[in-house]
C-alpha cells in the first residue's frame, strides 16, 4: 500500500513539474585552429528545475542517439565552488542571473519558445579548446607568477595568535571568494584581467603574512597579466556587474595602490 501511494505521489509530482521547449545556438569548433560556427538544436519538455549544465546533458544525450557529436563543455563540481562551468548565455558571461555561476543558473530563467544562444569566453588570452571549452591557464600562470605566501612563516600558529581586525579579515575573505573562473575578462570589453588579479593580490596584501613579498607580489603579476595578453582596465565595471561572487572593483583599487608603491620602492 505504501508503495502505491509512492507511485502515485512520484506521478502527481510529475504532473506538477512545469516544463518549456528551447531553442538553442551553440558554438561549434572542432579545434584551437577550426574555423567555429553556431549550430541550431531543438529541445522540448525541459524541466525549469533543472539547472543550465543538466540542460546541456539533455542535448547531449540527444545528440548520442542521433549519432552526433556531443558538444563539449567544461564543468566540474556543479556547486558554484570550482568555476570551471565558464559558459557566455545570451550576451552574459554564466548567463542572465545575478551572482550565480552556469551550474547555478536554471531554467526557470527562460520562457518557453526562448532561444538562447551559447558561446566560450571570448578572449585572446582564453583560446578555445573545443566547442564551449577554453584553456585558462593565463591564470595559473598569474597566479604562479606570484599569487602565494613563499617566506618561511614557521610551524601553523593557533588562530588568534596573529590579531588581525575582524573587518580587514572579512575583507581579505571577500577578495578570497574569488574563484578564477574568468567571467571578470569575458565581461571587460578589453578582455582585463584586473579584477582576477586584483582579487589575489588584495586577499594576502590584507594580511600580515601576505606583506613580506607584497612589493615583488604586485609587480610580478602584474607583469605576468601584461605578457599573457589581457588588456587594460578602464573602469568601466563590467568585470564586478558580472562576477558570479560578486568580487568588490575596490580590489582594483587595491591593486594599484600596491604596484605603485612597488614602484616608488625601485
Amino acid at each position: 500500500m505504501n508503495l502505491l501511494l509512492v507511485k502515485q505521489e512520484i506521478i502527481n509530482l510529475k504532473k506538477m513539474e512545469k516544463t518549456i521547449n528551447i531553442t538553442l545556438k551553440v558554438w561549434r569548433q572542432a579545434g584551437p585552429k577550426a574555423k567555429g560556427a553556431f549550430e541550431t538544436y531543438k529541445l522540448e519538455n525541459i524541466s525549469t528545475d533543472s539547472s543550465f549544465l543538466e540542460m546541456l546533458d539533455v542535448l547531449n544525450e540527444q545528440l548520442i542517439r542521433e549519432r552526433k557529436e556531443p558538444v563539449a563543455f567544461d564543468h566540474d563540481c556543479r556547486e558554484g565552488i570550482c568555476g570551471m562551468c565558464s559558459l557566455y548565455i545570451n550576451g552574459h558571461p554564466h548567463g542572465p542571473d545575478s551572482a550565480v555561476t552556469t551550474c547555478q543558473l536554471h531554467m526557470r530563467k527562460f520562457k518557453d519558445g526562448d532561444t538562447i544562444t551559447v558561446e566560450p569566453w571570448r578572449s585572446a588570452a582564453f583560446p578555445v579548446i573545443k566547442d564551449l571549452m577554453v584553456n585558462r591557464n593565463a591564470f595559473d600562470q598569474i597566479i604562479q607568477a606570484g599569487g602565494y605566501v613563499s617566506v618561511n612563516t614557521g610551524g601553523v600558529p593557533d588562530a588568534n595568535a596573529i590579531p588581525i581586525p575582524k573587518p580587514v579579515a572579512d575583507e581579505a575573505m571577500d577578495a578570497a571568494s574569488c574563484i578564477g573562473c574568468g567571467a571578470c575578462v569575458a565581461a571587460c570589453k578589453n578582455g582585463s584581467a584586473m579584477l582576477f588579479v586584483s582579487a589575489k593580490v588584495s586577499q594576502l596584501a590584507l594580511l600580515p603574512q601576505g606583506k613580506v613579498e607584497a612589493a615583488r607580489r604586485a609587480k610580478a603579476m602584474v607583469a605576468k597579466m601584461d605578457e599573457l595578453g589581457f588588456g587594460n582596465c578602464t573602469n568601466t565595471g563590467a568585470c564586478a556587474a558580472e562576477c558570479p561572487k560578486s568580487v568588490s572593483l575596490s580590489n582594483i583599487a587595491r591593486l594599484n595602490r600596491e604596484f605603485i608603491c612597488a614602484k616608488l620602492k625601485d
